[in-house]
């Protein structure tokens, strides 16, 4: 055992080859992503370099081989695959300072895959001298969540009300909460319905059913764990007695009196100034007529 794991070690330093772990990329549907690839080395010389980036899964080859293909500090892509044509970039300014980064345009569902970049050095035979993979995962934000609650009335306290909660075109499938804001307390949807679109999207309806309290506040929050986002819409009703509705009614009734009285007194005062200013003009026009003759 040992003499085969030195004579690995021994292999592996006579390629001067270097393979990275695995990195995860999250990107947002239409985004662009970066998928990372950096070799760490001294005195790189591009003209003595191949550098392809291709999809990890073996499965792939046959219909997609090439992704991106920079070849003695040239791009060559009279290889690459249909799908990702104009959709490729290198950072030309850190290619000589060994990154190899790609940018890939206008990310959409079926970008979602591993990705692997190789390095070869091509002075005398090609060998690898690095290598590394990228798995892009991706994620869509949901829609504002609507919270639609009761129609309260004021003998409705004890009686089960019914909320519902709705959201949509999001990736990955979502979590719903429905959180007690009066206390914080988790509460249990009675119903909660995810359903895919042919996109991959996803919608969900919750329900929760509850007995009513004098002072309801209940949040449904819709979570999307990829993006660490947290979508919340609030409802709060707080029930007032008879006697507060009542007094608020009177008031209410009074001022409107009180506004109506005033108007009609506006009223007369401004059909009584524009009668007296008639008057005078008539008097005034008489006088002339009268002093002519």
């Amino acid at each position: 055992f040992h003499f085969r794991y030195g004579f690995l070690l021994l292999l592996l330093h006579n390629l001067n080859a270097v393979i990275a772990l695995e990195k995860n990329i999250i990107s947002k549907l239409g985004d662009n992503a970066t998928l990372t690839c950096i070799f760490k080395e001294n005195n790189l010389q591009l003209k003595n370099l191949r550098v392809y980036w291709q999809i990890a899964d073996d499965s792939y080859k046959e219909k997609c081989s090439v992704v991106h293909a920079l070849m003695s500090g040239q791009e060559d892509n009279r290889n690459q695959c249909i799908r990702f044509k104009d959709r490729t970039r290198l950072f030309w300014d850190r290619l000589e300072h060994g990154d190899f980064s790609l940018l890939l345009l206008n990310v959409s569902q079926h970008d979602r895959n591993t990705y692997r970049c190789i390095v070869q050095n091509t002075t005398e035979y090609s060998k690898v001298i690095y290598q590394t993979e990228v798995a892009l995962s991706l994620a869509v934000s949901y829609s504002q969540p609507i919270l639609s609650g009761p129609i309260r009335n004021n003998d409705s306290t004890g009686e089960e009300v019914t909320f519902n909660c709705r959201s949509g075109n999001g990736y990955p499938r979502p979590n719903v909460h429905w959180i007690n804001k009066v206390d914080n307390s988790h509460l249990h949807p009675s119903k909660t319905e995810i359903i895919a679109h042919k996109n991959g999207t996803f919608n969900v309806f919750s329900t929760l059913t509850v007995k009513a309290t004098s002072n309801m506040q209940i949040e449904c929050s819709i979570e999307n764990e990829m993006l660490q986002e947290n979508l919340s819409a609030n409802y709060t009703h707080q029930k007032k007695s008879n006697g507060s509705d009542i007094g608020s009614n009177e008031n209410l009734e009074k001022k409107g009196r009180g506004a109506q009285a005033a108007g009609i007194i506006g009223i007369v005062f401004v059909i009584g100034l524009l009668t007296g200013l008639i008057c005078w003009l008539w008097r005034r026009r008489s006088s002339n007529l009268v002093s002519y003759r």
